[in-house]
């Protein structure tokens, strides 16, 4: 018969509009005697399940470049163009081993197991309100785009249904059966104890008062989670003044820029004035669902951007970079205000074929802010 089990499959036909008492499951047909056995072309119209090991693919391929600009059309509008997430909508890329964090970022390359899961769900329910539009090309390739935003394959790949059983999520091996029925709901079951009970309890002192509650040093409650949307005070953050001259190769990079292509950056960086700054924290919103800052920041989609300014390019730890980026850095490229500046003008045209998929920045008085502001935060 066919792998859904029996009451999805009875339900998916109701659910369809076909009476139950004209087309049913056989175990139905035979108990009550209603209407007919469904046909097997009829159960595999409806049979939509895939498997982790791949069982119930449909034919087909999609590479990183199409799924980019299906995503754009069908899915932007509450995922985000960089799968970042909007609103209350999902974040689907990032969050690489914030499990253990008070706030875990659960995404497709953070949290989910299974690819299987990711193509299934995008073919079946997917986009909002118009489910099952997508076609099965066209969730490969929105497949393997969202691969790329979590940094698990690189911008040339072709995902299809002879290598998708190839690609293994990160978290893969972080789920496990549950096993509370046999190790705990005994615990739970056995009959209690109503015989030689011990003397009534009396609560004498209450935590509060023996100051046995720890804190974390802003007087909360251990481990209690911090409010959503707070940022750390850079008030008194000291401003980071440029590497000397003779530090900065930025015409070591793909496409050499002088300082003065790049007045509003360079003064930008030399003046720290606390307006731009502030203009350049709200700027760096368009960054910030790739790019983490501050204290405890961690890698996400993107590097983390503490002390980037007169950084050497490509070399954050823990960070998997695209090759062209490694071989910039390895060729001495250096992130100063100019050829920062250049960058965030037009990422791909600057440095083609890096993993970077966002637009730029255009206009050049917010990328003099947002250049103020990281400079702001130091390493």
């Amino acid at each position: 018969m066919s792998k859904l089990p029996e009451f999805r499959l009875t339900a998916a036909l109701v659910a369809s509009g076909l009476m139950l008492g004209s087309l049913v499951t056989p175990a139905i047909a035979g108990k009550l005697g209603l209407g007919r056995e469904a046909l097997p072309e009829e159960i595999a119209a409806w049979d939509l399940s895939v498997l982790p090991d791949g069982t119930g693919l449909r034919p087909g391929s999609g590479d990183v470049a199409t799924g980019e600009e299906v995503f754009a059309e069908k899915c932007a509008a509450c995922h985000g163009e960089f799968a970042e997430g909007l609103d209350s909508w999902p974040v689907l890329a990032g969050g690489e081993g914030s499990l253990t964090d008070r706030r875990p970022v659960k995404t497709i390359g953070s949290y989910w197991p299974y690819l299987s899961t990711v193509w299934d769900y995008v073919h079946r329910s997917m986009p909002f309100g118009a489910a099952q539009t997508v076609s099965i090309d066209e969730t490969y390739a929105i497949t393997a785009f969202l691969l790329y935003s979590n940094g698990l394959v690189e911008d040339d790949f072709v995902l299809s249904h002879e290598n998708f059983t190839e690609v293994k999520l990160p978290n893969a091996d972080g789920f496990y059966p549950d096993d509370r029925p046999q190790t705990e709901y005994p615990l739970f079951t056995k009959e209690p104890c109503m015989s030689n009970c011990v003397a009534p309890v009396k609560v004498t002192k209450r935590a509060i008062e023996l100051n046995v509650t720890p804190e974390d040093p802003d007087g909360r409650p251990a481990g209690s989670l911090p409010p959503i949307g707070a940022q750390p005070n850079r008030a008194q953050a000291p401003a980071v003044v440029p590497p000397p001259a003779e530090t900065q190769v930025a015409a070591a990079s793909p496409v050499p820029v002088a300082p003065s292509e790049a007045p509003a950056a360079t003064a930008a960086v030399a003046t720290a004035d606390p307006a731009l700054i502030d203009k350049g924290k709200t700027v760096f919103k368009k960054c910030a669902a790739c790019h983490k800052v501050g204290e405890g920041a961690k890698n996400g989609t993107g590097p983390v951007l503490n002390g980037v300014i007169g950084a050497k390019a490509g070399a954050v730890d823990g960070f998997k970079y695209s090759k062209v980026l490694l071989d910039a850095g390895a060729g001495g490229m250096v992130w100063d205000a100019a050829t920062l500046d250049a960058y965030l003008a037009d990422p791909k045209g600057f440095l083609p074929k890096n993993k970077m998929a966002f637009a730029g920045i255009k206009k050049e008085d917010e990328r003099a802010a947002v250049i103020a502001y990281l400079a702001s935060i130091g390493p």
